[in-house]
């Protein structure tokens, strides 16, 4: 407590005795002395009150320049106690950190990411006030990624089914008997048959791994913050889920890549027709014919149709004679659904050039095309390829395979010119 305060406090207990004292007519001896020497008391702590007044204030001057200066003053004693020697120990041997250099690495921590043991500036003395050669530094702003284009997805809108198993295979039986009901030919006769019925089954095994990986620079990792985490998840789904349309149709079946539909049609038993001329609605229209007589569409509006944008391109610019309407319009116009990729479909080949179209339908809720995944995607940090740079390096692994269930539920149609 401060010395005024306490003279202060002490004068007005003075006043509070002396007005008891005084209020007597006829006071004793005691009483008088006492009020004598209250008096003299008095009078002595008035000079003592202005004296600690006056060194009181030069005190208070010298404290506010220690309080201005206090917060830069305790971070340069902390930092002081910064021990590069706890941060080599725990790197080399894993050391516990202790005291202020713990707390320090704490604080670094929650304030960014960091692969390695964050040392502050301070710690290595770095000079400050500098400029660079050229003049004052320009600060700049970061705004948030700009993510790549990707192909869109194909294979769902075309009917595709996609499954995730455990472990182990799936197999999926079709039915392939041609069970069929007759007539007795008398009143005692027997109904044909009897007829086998019979199944195939269309396995899915996990032969095939899709892999992506990306290295992620030390600019990266400061440059984008919390929004690198949401970057990195966008771009790996965009690049499997293009990877895994085109595999789902162009699948070579070798080098690691699973049997797509189109390279596996004839395995499948899938219904191949070569046009060798123009792309017309007559074409497409034929192959709906030929899904409603085997019973796979009840019409056109159940049937899905992929092409490439080349054929969107030569349809549309073919007008029916006298009118505006061409012949994509009429294909639009009946066919359920049309999705136009230059992804899952190859690009036309050949003089003059020719393309390759596939149709889908789904029958009684029974997809025409099964995609199968194993598990969830699995994510690998290589610590070490990119340590030199301080980088970071992750593998992204998926396991999946593909099928068609029922043959007649696809059809391709090849030579669109």
């Amino acid at each position: 407590m401060l010395e005024s305060v306490k003279i202060s406090r002490r004068q007005s207990e003075i006043r509070q005795e002396l007005a008891g004292l005084v209020g007597k007519e006829t006071p004793s001896e005691d009483e008088t002395r006492s009020m004598e020497t209250l008096d003299s008391e008095y009078r002595g702590n008035e000079t003592r009150y202005r004296a600690s007044l006056i060194a009181e204030d030069t005190e208070r001057r010298e404290a506010g320049v220690e309080l201005e200066t206090r917060s830069g003053s305790e971070w340069a004693e902390m930092m002081g106690g910064f021990e590069m020697r706890q941060v080599a120990l725990a790197l080399d041997e894993g050391a516990k950190l202790e005291g202020q250099t713990s707390e320090i690495v704490s604080e670094l921590r929650s304030q960014g990411g960091y692969r390695g043991m964050p040392v502050p500036w301070e710690a290595l003395e770095m000079r400050a006030g500098e400029t660079v050669a050229s003049g004052t530094p320009d600060p700049m702003r970061t705004a948030p990624i700009i993510d790549r284009l990707f192909a869109g997805s194909v294979a769902s809108q075309m009917g595709a089914s996609m499954i995730n198993v455990g472990v182990g295979e799936m197999e999926y039986p079709v039915t392939t008997s041609a069970v069929s009901a007759g007539w007795t030919t008398s009143e005692t006769g027997n109904v044909p048959g009897p007829t086998a019925y019979t199944t195939l089954d269309r396995p899915l095994a996990p032969d095939y791994n899709l892999g992506v990986q990306m290295r992620i620079t030390r600019k990266s990792l400061k440059q984008s913050g919390a929004g690198l985490e949401q970057a990195v998840r966008r771009d790996m789904n965009g690049a499997i889920s293009e990877a895994l349309d085109k595999a789902v149709f162009l699948g070579s079946g070798a080098a690691g890549e699973p049997t797509g539909v189109i390279v596996g049609a004839a395995a499948w038993g899938i219904t191949q027709t070569a046009i060798t001329a123009a792309a017309d609605y007559a074409a497409f229209r034929a192959a709906v014919v030929r899904f409603m007589t085997a019973n796979a569409a009840s019409g056109p509006g159940a049937v899905n149709l992929l092409v490439r944008p080349e054929i969107f391109d030569g349809m549309d610019d073919n007008l029916i004679s006298g009118t505006a309407v061409s012949e994509w319009d009429r294909l639009v116009a009946k066919v359920g659904k049309v999705v136009m990729s230059s992804n899952a479909l190859a690009a036309p080949t050949g003089s003059p050039l020719e393309s390759t179209a596939v149709l889908t339908t789904s029958v009684g809720g029974v997809p025409p095309v099964y995609v199968g995944t194993w598990g969830a995607v699995d994510l690998i940090r290589d610590p070490y390829a990119d340590a030199q740079s301080g980088g970071l390096r992750l593998t992204a692994l998926s396991t999946m395979d593909v099928t068609v269930s029922r043959s007649v539920q696809t059809e391709i149609l090849t030579g669109l010119q």
